[in-house]
């Protein structure tokens, strides 16, 4: 999947001439691809002094990348307390799921005016999730999930709306952290992924449609119960 990769639009804030602003930005996407590959966890501690050594910038650039992270939801900041990787709460999750349900169904209503290659794309990333799945390789599993969801914002056709989802994604990728059994979760929704993605190839953007309320019902409604079955985010 070479062509299929989750990137972030670095472009996306004014360009400045301050070369410390700069470099908090490049930082703040590196955290950024941190999370969404789950590589930073939730609750995982951001120390200043530490982080800066590792990316060799001063400790206020590396404050200022935290502040940007703080801004877009993946980071909090408590008094006395440091920075920490984002735990999700009910609400996080309710507010994550009503974006995704605004931007996928209107990405699969507008898919007839997508390109052929873009619906390649979703068709590319529903197979590279079975074959991780098949090679039980669970974090990979949901890179290609966040992967496929993304290839269906971007049949949009709009880069503001994809660098907003892509940071969505990131969002969404914390609250993986709850799943207890990666491989039963992931194995009942690959066939889900694949059913709406046989929808969409055919033209039958309603059924997908429906298909995809009903996914993002469930997938919601577990994650939410496992937040009040009092389960620690891993």
């Amino acid at each position: 999947m070479e062509n299929l990769t989750l990137t972030l639009a670095l472009g996306a804030t004014a360009a400045t001439d301050s070369a410390e602003v700069h470099s908090a930005e490049r930082v703040a996407f590196l955290l950024r691809q941190e999370i969404l590959y789950g590589k930073l966890r939730p609750g995982a501690k951001l120390k200043d002094t530490h982080l800066s050594a590792s990316y060799g910038v001063s400790r206020n650039t590396m404050r200022d990348a935290i502040r940007q992270l703080t801004a877009d939801g993946l980071v909090v900041q408590r008094l006395h307390n440091g920075s920490m990787v984002r735990v999700l709460t009910e609400d996080d999750v309710r507010d994550i799921y009503r974006v995704r349900r605004v931007l996928e169904e209107a990405a699969i209503r507008a898919s007839s005016q997508a390109p052929a290659s873009q619906l390649r794309d979703v068709v590319a990333c529903v197979d590279e999730t079975a074959r991780c799945v098949a090679a039980e390789d669970w974090d990979q599993v949901n890179t290609a999930t966040m992967l496929y969801h993304q290839a269906i914002v971007r049949m949009l056709d709009s880069a503001r709306t994809d660098a907003f989802f892509e940071n969505i994604l990131a969002q969404l990728r914390l609250s993986f952290g709850y799943i207890p059994d990666q491989g039963e979760f992931h194995v009942k929704w690959l066939e889900r992924d694949q059913t709406i993605a046989s929808l969409l190839m055919a033209g039958q953007r309603e059924d997908a449609c429906r298909e995809l309320a009903f996914y993002l019902n469930d997938s919601e409604a577990q994650i939410i119960d496992l937040i009040r079955s009092g389960r620690q985010p891993h």
